[in-house]
């Protein structure tokens, strides 16, 4: 009876564990696999690119010149930057984060709430840029 409890116990423990943890599992799946693999969390469309930061950061200026952003305001600081913008009357998002010597974590939002399709185009033109 003992153990039927505590099979029963760890299993409602594991159930719980793997139905809250799937971002997570996502998450460590586009560190290790590279660009490619995005992950749309909140309305940001996410990945990281196997590049090192300033190569990244010139790629996504490009892109947003590429598209023909109007009011673009980029941040750049030293391991971190943002660029915000306005295309088609829709604010645009980029983050651009420093991770490590080579790789380096893109975040894309298109509107208020995130248009993912949007968001997935920029992606497309930043992997087109570097």
């Amino acid at each position: 009876m003992r153990h039927i409890k505590a099979f029963f116990l760890f299993l409602s423990i594991f159930a719980f564990c793997t139905t809250g943890c799937a971002p997570l599992v996502v998450g460590g799946a586009a560190v290790t696999a590279g660009a490619g693999t995005y992950i749309y969390m909140n309305g940001d469309l996410q990945t990281d690119y196997r590049q090192d930061f300033d190569s990244v950061w010139i790629a996504c200026e490009k892109t947003m010149a590429d598209i023909k952003a109007v009011d673009v305001i980029p941040v750049k600081e030293i391991g971190n930057g943002s660029i915000d913008a306005n295309v088609d009357n829709e604010k645009v998002h980029i983050s651009v984060k420093y991770k490590a010597k080579d790789l380096t974590h893109v975040s894309v939002r298109v509107g208020l709430l995130g248009d993912s399709l949007a968001s997935q185009r920029i992606h497309d033109m930043i992997v087109q840029n570097l």
